[in-house]
């Protein structure tokens, strides 16, 4: 059986899902970005691999899952609680690809049922942070690996810099996300004690910051932003390195073997 978990797991509803994609319906179309942090994980897991499959858990609109599929042609399937089908077609025709390009699942994560297919590589992009119960939801992951497959999970980074941010410039957004998730040394308790094998946890990015609510903001936030980000980039070339307090994303890697 798969992983049972409760759905009051989830610090969000549909309903901020629905509203969140359709205020930002009019950016999501366009190619994918070859370039990103995002991409970078991504390439580091699946360049010079043998992987065929994959399928990206609460990945709607489904840029990352095209971009895995663009650039490596992995049998991609893309499973959300939200799915606006014409977004998707859009964003896929707007890459080259036809609509049945990737596979789509609209399904509840919290759900405990059967898993009819398992997957090469299981990974989600902003996704276990929105759940109260962090190893339950890395749990779940593991539902939908083949044997030897290859997690990868990617969440924010809301500890240092752009967490003070986010709570003070949106606190709405920052109370849906679950910060103590974010934490390495959590991560690779968790990891270890679910028996993934060759796990790493790291922090992703020299420096970035966003707001999600930035064009609402009045003049003098958006100048504050504004300053605050040229200065993180500034300081970060002259000290590159990626720290708990600058670096945007924190990343959790690893392989299941047969179970």
């Amino acid at each position: 059986m798969a992983s049972a978990m409760n759905e009051k797991d989830l610090l969000t509803e549909r309903k901020f899902w629905e509203d969140y994609w359709n205020n930002k319906r009019d950016s999501l179309i366009g190619p994918v970005h070859e370039s990103g942090f995002h991409n970078r994980v991504l390439d580091s897991v699946i360049a010079n691999s043998k992987l065929k499959s994959s399928i990206e858990l609460g990945g709607f609109p489904g840029t990352f899952s095209i971009y895995v599929k663009k650039k490596y042609n992995l049998d991609t399937t893309l499973l959300d609680y939200f799915i606006d089908q014409s977004i998707v077609d859009d964003l896929l025709a707007a890459n080259g690809l036809d609509k049945n390009a990737i596979h789509l699942i609209e399904d509840d994560l919290t759900l405990d049922h059967e898993i009819e297919k398992k997957y090469d590589l299981v990974f989600s992009i902003g996704l276990i942070e929105h759940f109260v119960d962090t190893k339950a939801i890395i749990k779940r992951h593991l539902d939908y690996i083949n044997p030897n497959g290859e997690l990868l999970i990617i969440l924010p980074n809301f500890r240092g810099i752009n967490g003070w941010l986010q709570r003070k410039f949106d606190k709405a957004n920052y109370d849906v996300h679950n910060i103590q998730s974010m934490d390495l040394d959590l991560l690779k308790s968790i990891a270890d004690e679910l028996k993934i094998e060759d796990v790493s946890t790291y922090y992703v990015g020299r420096f970035s910051i966003w707001l999600e609510n930035y064009k609402t903001q009045s003049v003098f936030v958006k100048a504050f932003f504004k300053l605050l980000f040229v200065g993180g980039k500034v300081f970060t070339r002259i000290i590159p390195r990626e720290s708990k307090s600058l670096s945007p994303l924190i990343v959790l890697k690893g392989k299941v073997s047969q179970k």
